[in-house]
């Protein structure tokens, strides 16, 4: 024990051993600089200047351009361009679900089937529409009184009974939404009403009813016919596309066509629509509100 508490010692007295460092000219022999050193302050000198220029060289690296010579080490537009890409890519695949829906839902429409699949682009799971309540106002509720005391005894306010009376009780609706640019004139010919729309205007049943005709005429395009009850008959004239053929059985507000510009007499796209009641063109206008 005595013997290793000498060693130990003998270490410690080494390493606290002063030493003078002195540079002196080689020529002359003068003293030029002179410093008093131990074994500890050596090690303890080297240490520190060794984490210094560690430290600057990591600092160096990690705060400047010059991390991007490191292989593997992308800079900062880099990895700014990948966040918008990857952003851009999952709006455009919102986008391109929203458009399938879409795309889908009008598919089912034309075909007359109904559609549930309503388009949306966010989730609201935390709202219970159950326990949402809708109350009406006291204008809603008189504008509600107005309109059923004025609607009571008329499905139609146009409608004059002296002229058919056998189709009073029949609702029609309009067979598309448009603006009517041509009225019904039986003395030049014109036994039905021209309206205007969009292209590709889906065109509906007015009434329910069958297919009896589903044909293309050099004057009149591409023309649809129903036979409905109460001896009436529509017709859809200048159509692009006939969405049924001859036997068909459609309902009211079914797409039975879309609306065109077909035929020669014809000066853009529009449908000429007409109405037959026991064999005679009847006006339009007065038994459906456009």
């Amino acid at each position: 024990m005595e013997q290793g508490k000498k060693k130990k010692k003998e270490v410690i007295k080494k390493l606290k051993n002063k030493f003078r460092l002195v540079v002196i000219n080689d020529d002359t022999f003068e003293e030029r600089f002179s410093i008093l050193l131990s074994p500890i302050n050596v090690f303890t000198l080297t240490g520190l200047l060794g984490f210094l220029f560690t430290s600057a060289i990591v600092a160096t690296i990690a705060f400047t351009p010059l991390r991007e010579l490191i292989p593997g080490y992308s800079d900062i537009n880099t990895k700014k361009m990948a966040a918008y890409a990857a952003f851009k890519a999952d709006s455009l695949e919102v986008k391109l679900n929203v458009q399938k829906q879409y795309l889908n839902n009008i598919k089912m429409v034309l075909k007359g089937e109904p559609t549930n699949n309503f388009i949306s682009t966010t989730e609201n799971k935390d709202i219970n529409y159950d326990t949402i309540t809708i109350r009406k106002s006291k204008g809603d509720s008189m504008l509600r009184d107005e309109i059923e005391k004025q609607e009571r005894f008329n499905l139609s306010p146009a409608f004059s009974r002296s002229e058919s009376s056998d189709i009073g009780s029949v609702f029609l609706m309009p067979p598309v939404d448009g603006e009517i640019t041509s009225s019904f004139n039986s003395s030049i010919k014109h036994y039905g009403i021209d309206l205007a729309s969009n292209n590709n205007e889906p065109v509906i049943a007015t009434f329910e009813g069958t297919v009896t005709l589903s044909t293309w005429s050099v004057e009149d395009g591409n023309i649809i016919q129903l036979q409905h009850a109460n001896d009436l008959i529509s017709v859809y004239k200048h159509n692009a596309v006939l969405l049924k053929k001859p036997g068909d059985v459609v309902s009211a507000g079914e797409a039975i066509a879309i609306i065109g510009n077909s035929g020669e007499n014809t000066t853009g796209p529009h449908l000429h629509f007409e109405l037959w009641h026991k064999g005679s063109p009847i006006d339009p206008q007065k038994f459906i509100l456009f």
